[in-house]
């Protein structure tokens, strides 16, 4: 076992690391770097630190079927973020879209029998994962229009490079802290050193970095639907694994979150055609 905060810093130092090489011209003078130090630490903050800590935190103090289930709420507030601070519009089929990719992850965390998740009961914990998805949403839309269009902008390497070197301050103090609260210590191994290195390359690096494009291409909301294809995902290759064959209820989830999705990019399409001949 490791604290949560600090198995947050560690990954994230492992980031900066591999990052270096390959755009470490941020930290010359002109770079944007610091002149835009704000843009760059807000992004991290809430990128870095608050969503990864959060998450870590509602996994050690709830159950992953309760994190999963509530994570699933990220298009819902996609939707008011945009609508409360950038004045984008809610329509009817975004709110059907957030209903049918909802009901779809239901679906498959509940293995077919939505009865099972009446035993649910909401932890403590939970409120973490709530305040996770809800600063993803916000970093996501600061994403799409803060971050204007400079050098970094358009270097992902640097962009990413950029969140993290804000990012680990806070997560640094925040693990310093923990170990000092704390009577839990890490007990280093190559498994776990393993796992910073996969949780680094992959949930990081390159999620991080096909989000950002994502979101460029596709706007915060209908990125926010393609979010909920995770658990399905999981699920299927977890069955895959283990030898196993899918099940009807993993198709019906997948209609349900594929409609979601539909629905949403209906939307988008849309507003993209009104804006064209406006």
């Amino acid at each position: 076992m490791i604290p949560p905060m600090l198995f947050n810093f560690l990954r994230w130092l492992v980031v900066l690391i591999f990052l270096l090489p390959l755009a470490n011209w941020i930290f010359r003078s002109g770079s944007g770097l610091l002149t835009h130090w704000r843009r760059y630490a807000g992004l991290g903050f809430l990128s870095v630190f608050c969503y990864n800590s959060l998450q870590y935190l509602a996994l050690h103090t709830s159950t992953a079927i309760n994190v999963t289930l509530i994570a699933a709420s990220m298009p819902v507030w996609m939707l008011l973020v945009g609508r409360l601070f950038y004045q984008t519009r809610i329509s009817s089929l975004n709110i059907l879209g957030a209903f049918c990719s909802l009901f779809g992850v239901a679906i498959v965390l509940s293995q077919g029998d939505l009865s099972r998740l009446s035993g649910l009961r909401f932890l403590p914990g939970d409120i973490y994962i709530v305040l996770a998805a809800i600063g993803w949403a916000i970093y996501s839309w600061q994403l799409k229009f803060t971050v204007k269009p400079e050098r970094i902008r358009h270097d992902w390497a640097a962009l990413l490079l950029a969140q993290v070197v804000y990012g680990l301050i806070p997560s640094g103090l925040f693990a310093l802290g923990e170990l000092g609260l704390s009577e839990q210590r890490i007990q280093w191994s190559l498994p776990l050193l393993g796992i910073l290195i996969f949780v680094a390359i992959g949930p990081a690096i390159l999620a991080y970095k096909t989000w950002g494009e994502g979101v460029q291409r596709v706007g915060p909301t209908l990125a926010g639907f393609f979010a909920n294809l995770t658990p399905l995902i999981t699920a299927l290759l977890s069955s895959l694994l283990l030898g196993e064959y899918p099940k009807p209820f993993h198709v019906i989830s997948f209609f349900f979150i594929a409609l979601g999705i539909w629905l949403s990019s209906k939307t988008s399409r849309e507003k993209a055609i009104t804006s064209i001949d406006r």
